[in-house]
């Protein structure tokens, strides 16, 4: 049994330790200095001054007295007035409570009007979505008269619906330029009523809407892609990717944010369409059409009826629906995107 003096020279020239040979030393674990003291707590923020409240009061200020002035308290007199029976002249005085609300909820009308701006967003999306990344990527793309292309494609867009409207009604009747075209090329099996048809007026309006605003979605898909470095598509065909695997692996993810946000616009408009179809099928057309939607129907059954607090309570309703869908898109979609915009968290 080793002696204590032959246990401490033992643990003195042990590898790693300093003894006679000049070698380092470690502490044996009964040895180790105590833990170290947790650091004091973060010292607390000071809260801002009143010059940077003044500061932050100047600018956005004017923002917020235009928001409250154009978007609440009309949303806030839309409700109130939607609890009244109102012609829409002198203050309103006949009280019916929830009755407007409760005969939207039970009207068909609206259902159908409701579901049509359902399907309207789900084909926007559909139809537009893959068109438009396509022509993104490919004018992304050195081509010839590239400029001209994307000038073509983005008219469209800032054309006004009044004369996108017209011009598309014109084409489209009966006796219109498309039908004459087909009938020119012996095609006059294909002509259809396009705008009237209820089987086809539906698509016919998706065509109009896709033709309109695909130039906006591919401008900001071509802005998505001008924020990716070229250097990561150069190294992975360095390692031997193909073009449609660079697209599918590394550009498309990394557009998935911009998509998202073109998606969000894309339904909110969708929701709200009006002017396009009040201006092609009309106040009593669209509704035999199948192509009515709930800000058509509001003015239908509220302005043009005479009964603005029945209007108003659609306004109120299609307000909901589209901040219901906005909060739940956010909530669930772009919670990626916004997660790492929110600063002053923990760390």
């Amino acid at each position: 049994m080793a002696t204590a003096r032959e246990t401490s020279l033992t643990t003195a020239n042990a590898p790693g330790m300093p003894g006679s040979d000049g070698g380092v030393q470690t502490q044996p674990p009964s040895e180790f200095p105590p833990a170290v003291r947790p650091s004091a707590g973060r010292p607390r923020r000071r809260g801002i001054g009143w010059a940077a409240r003044l500061e932050l009061l100047v600018l956005i200020g004017p923002a917020l007295v235009v928001f409250v002035a154009f978007v609440i308290f009309p949303v806030a007199l839309a409700a109130y007035y939607g609890f009244f029976s109102w012609s829409g002249f002198g203050p309103p005085t006949k009280f019916v409570g929830l009755r407007n609300y409760v005969t939207i909820l039970t009207d068909p009308a609206f259902h159908e009007a409701l579901g049509h701006n359902l399907f309207i967003a789900l084909m926007s999306l559909v139809l537009q979505g893959p068109i438009a990344i396509g022509l993104a990527l490919l004018l992304n793309r050195k081509l010839r008269f590239q400029s001209a292309i994307r000038i073509l494609i983005f008219v469209p867009y800032v054309i006004s619906e009044v004369v996108v409207g017209i011009g598309w009604s014109l084409m489209l009747q009966s006796e219109g330029a498309l039908n004459g075209l087909l009938r020119r090329f012996g095609l006059g099996a294909l002509t259809s009523d396009w705008l009237s048809d209820p089987s086809i007026a539906i698509w016919t309006l998706m065509v109009i809407i896709t033709w309109k605003y695909i130039g906006f979605a591919v401008i900001l898909f071509l802005a998505g892609l001008q924020g990716i470095p070229d250097e990561l598509s150069e190294a992975a065909a360095i390692d031997g990717a193909s073009y449609w695997q660079i697209q599918r692996y590394i550009v498309l993810p990394l557009m998935g944010s911009t998509i998202r946000i073109w998606a969000f616009l894309s339904i909110i408009g969708s929701l709200q369409l009006f002017d396009l179809v009040w201006i092609i099928w009309g106040q009593y057309v669209s509704s035999t059409a199948g192509t009515s939607t709930m800000a058509t129907y509001m003015v239908s059954n509220g302005r043009n009826a005479g009964s603005y607090g029945y209007g108003s309570a659609v306004a109120v309703v299609l307000f909901l629906i589209s901040l219901t869908i906005a909060l739940l898109y956010q909530r669930f979609v772009l919670r990626r995107d916004t997660a790492g915009a929110i600063t002053g968290g923990k760390s």
